[in-house]
């Protein structure tokens, strides 16, 4: 007679039966389990999700080298992968730490928001190394927001993969297996630049559309993945009505972009940044 602990195979119900497997513990230095289950529901990216995006709670995360560094931010390359499985290297901003950031955004993108408590609104507006913490995270926070809501209503930015803190983990956009160049570092052909501002401009009235604007846009926070731009830095995007100045800013955007195409050899009646700026308050209003 089979003792109860020690069932033949043909007794076992499958519903009750699953593979398990052990993994080395990360290496300490540059890995990490991954963090998809660490954070709330809310704090991963919107449905439905990329292919590429790896939920598996045995993937490991591996830091391969530091892509730019800021005043704010830096970004890394990190690789999310299974061993024998899937794998995706996605890009991972990190806002500074409260001893090394150092944060210098004009008040007028702010207007509007608050921290939970009045102790953080005086921490924040002291800049005590508190104070630089909450900063740190609101940043983070608003540059996720703003990457979930651009990625929802179809504009050209990464996929939001998830947050954890001050960590931001995204689409990394590249081209021919290599980062996709910032705007400011190429010289397109008269052909791919009138295409480049035609997609900017798009861009430009669909955020309009929705009530926001870039609030610091230039040809060094768009990219370029061969024919397509994509819109990155977004912790400043603000509300085009709501805040007082929302106008001037998305003209500012306006002048800023045009210049840079005007400088590259479009037409100056094609990259006028009032033109444009019409253009996108008339799909808009």
């Amino acid at each position: 007679m089979n003792s109860p602990h020690h069932l033949p195979a043909s007794d076992l119900d499958p519903t009750f039966v699953f593979d398990f497997r052990s993994y080395d513990e990360p290496d300490g230095e540059n890995q990490r389990w991954t963090t998809w289950y660490d954070v709330e529901p809310l704090c991963r990216g919107p449905e439905p999700r990329p292919d590429w995006v790896i939920t598996d709670r045995a993937a490991v995360d591996t830091e391969l080298g530091v892509l730019k560094t800021g005043k704010e931010a830096d970004v890394l390359l990190l690789e999310r992968a299974v061993e024998d499985g899937p794998s995706v290297v996605m890009a991972a901003k990190r806002y500074r730490d409260p001893e090394h950031r150092n944060f210098h955004r004009n008040a007028v993108y702010t207007e509007g928001r608050r921290g939970r408590d009045s102790r953080e609104a005086r921490a924040v507006s002291k800049s005590s190394t508190f104070g630089r913490a909450v900063a740190a995270g609101q940043w983070a926070n608003a540059e996720w927001e703003s990457l979930k809501r651009c990625w929802q209503v179809g504009l050209p930015v990464p996929y939001p993969v998830q947050i954890d803190g001050t960590e931001i983990l995204m689409e990394w956009v590249r081209y021919d297996d290599e980062t996709a160049p910032r705007l400011a570092q190429t010289r397109p052909e008269p052909e791919l630049l009138r295409w480049y501002f035609e997609q900017l401009r798009e861009a430009l009235a669909l955020m309009a559309q929705h009530g926001i604007v870039h609030g610091d846009l230039s040809a060094y926070n768009l990219l370029a993945a061969g024919d397509r731009l994509v819109i990155i830095d977004l912790p400043q995007v603000l509300d085009l009505v709501g805040n007082p100045q929302g106008m001037d800013f998305l003209l500012r955007d306006c002048a800023n972009v045009c210049a840079w195409f005007r400088a590259r050899g479009l037409d100056p009646a094609v990259a006028d940044e009032h033109a444009l700026f019409g253009d996108v308050l008339a799909t808009a209003f």
